[in-house]
């Protein structure tokens, strides 16, 4: 795999470890579909190669990202808070939230965290259009639309 992004984050276990995720070049399949390879070491069962199948290359390289994302937040590691990497200048980095988006009654969700847990929003505020999910210690967990189609931004409507 020639490899075109990597990123290594700290595990936070004694000793401290390191998980180490890294995106190949999408290649065009005999298929005529494109793939997107890529690798995830430090992560018990992720230690070899793997790709993600696309339409085209770009779709391929925007569904590996997802799939790395996903497998990350997914992990015992980061479930755990044994998963970090150092923030970028200024203290922020971009954070994952998950957006289901049902276009035949227009409703969107957006999760603010990788697994919500039926009932576990134990408290619901409604302005306008938009429902805020709380958790019982008050934490915020996600956000309803519930006229999705004027309240998305247009690049989120794709």
């Amino acid at each position: 795999m020639y490899e075109i992004a990597r990123r290594t984050l700290t595990l936070a276990t004694e000793p401290p470890g390191e998980v180490t995720v890294a995106v190949g070049v999408p290649f065009e399949e005999p298929t005529g579909e494109w793939s997107c390879p890529y690798r995830i070491d430090g992560l018990a069962g992720w230690e070899h190669e793997r790709k993600v199948t696309g339409v085209d290359s770009l779709q391929a390289l925007e569904l590996v990202l997802v799939t790395v994302r996903a497998a990350l937040a997914g992990s015992h590691e980061f479930k755990e808070g044994l998963l970090r990497w150092e923030e970028e200048p200024g203290g922020r980095r971009a954070q994952t939230v998950q957006v289901t988006w049902d276009k035949t009654v227009d409703v969107a969700y957006i999760a603010l965290k990788s697994e919500l847990v039926p009932g576990e929003a134990v408290r619901q505020e409604t302005v306008d259009d938009v429902v805020l999910d709380y958790g019982d210690s008050g934490e915020l967990l996600g956000v309803e639309l519930l006229n999705a189609t004027t309240l998305l931004p247009s690049e989120m409507r794709v």
